[in-house]
């Protein structure tokens, strides 16, 4: 955000082209980092893991419907992105216990203004879904 514009959102502080290029569009990483957090596991992964460590089959235990290919999957996905820690535990068998980052741990505070933001606009989201037929 720039000192002229303190009362800007930041995601208004700055002029997008018009129409916005698709290739810049993909190459964004603020959409890249919404896509991530925005798909239907990698959010509620987050938020479990920033109460505490977990291993995987506990984690697995925690989400009705998710299969383990997509846990893993999305585990993976998260590691890579430098969120999640995997450290495997020398026991036999081998134990894998995951927890968050400190750069995951610093998505714990937008992703709890999210989430109070739709909590706080449940209702108006709902009334506006019934007069649009959604």
């Amino acid at each position: 955000m720039s000192g002229t514009h303190t009362d800007v959102p930041s995601v208004l502080a700055h002029d997008l082209p018009r129409p916005v290029p698709a290739d810049e569009l993909a190459a964004c990483p603020v959409g890249d980092v919404f896509r991530r957090v925005g798909d239907k596991w990698s959010m509620l992964l987050v938020i479990l893991l920033g109460g505490r460590p977990h291993r995987y089959n506990e984690l697995h235990r925690s989400i009705d419907g998710i299969s383990q290919r997509m846990l893993t999957r999305t585990l993976r996905n998260l590691e890579a992105d430098g969120l999640v820690r995997r450290e495997v535990h020398p026991t036999v068998p081998p134990g894998v216990e995951y927890s968050l980052t400190p750069l995951g741990r610093t998505l714990l505070d937008p992703l709890s203004a999210l989430a109070d933001w739709a909590v706080a606009h449940e209702a108006e989201i709902n009334e506006s879904r019934a007069r649009h037929g959604s």
